[in-house]
């Protein structure tokens, strides 16, 4: 089972647990990934002017945006895990052996946003950015077609099985209180 720390920040409040939703889908990725590793993940739930601030300290762009990935390992190859071992100091944590995969910052105001948008769940939303972020997380990008329909492809499969689909999911399963 992965190793999880969620923590919101603003005063949304979801319709479900964030740390579940996290750990479901952490999972589902690391097996996926054929991960052998147990991993460790932090979220951040925050607002459009902390994400903001997070991605104009970070990454030099002032504005806001719905998810930030911060990986810790350097992936030679996406999903590759077989070099980490030779930089154990680097990615696993002493106490626990746990693989450190990176961090996670999501803001709570793109998601309710973005959900009425997409016309689907606030649940159907957060899962989407947190399996697009675990992506990331296992060196995978979007920078080019191929790439993005990689990520895309995956990021469908983890969320259909775990059953999070726009379906499946009534506007009302997910409701934040705003």
């Amino acid at each position: 089972m992965p190793s999880s720390y969620a923590e919101n920040e603003t005063q949304t409040e979801f319709a479900f647990d964030i740390q579940s939703v996290l750990e479901q889908i952490m999972e589902a990725v690391m097996e996926a990934e054929n991960c052998p590793y147990e991993t460790s993940v932090n979220l951040l739930v925050t607002d459009n002017e902390g994400i903001r601030a997070y991605n104009r300290e970070y990454r030099g762009i002032d504005r806001e945006t719905d998810v930030l990935s911060f990986p810790n390992i350097a992936f030679a190859r996406a999903g590759d895990f077989s070099p980490v071992e030779a930089c154990e100091a680097d990615y696993f944590d002493p106490d626990s052996g746990e693989l450190l995969l990176g961090d996670i910052i999501l803001s709570a105001d793109r998601v309710l946003s973005q959900a009425r948008e997409y016309g689907h769940s606030t649940l159907r939303e957060f899962a989407f950015l947190t399996a697009h972020s675990m992506f990331h997380l296992c060196g995978y990008d979007h920078m080019n077609d191929t790439e993005a329909a990689v990520m895309e492809n995956k990021q469908e499969r983890i969320l259909t099985k775990l059953g999070i689909t726009r379906e499946a999911q009534p506007q009302t399963a997910g409701k934040a209180a705003e």
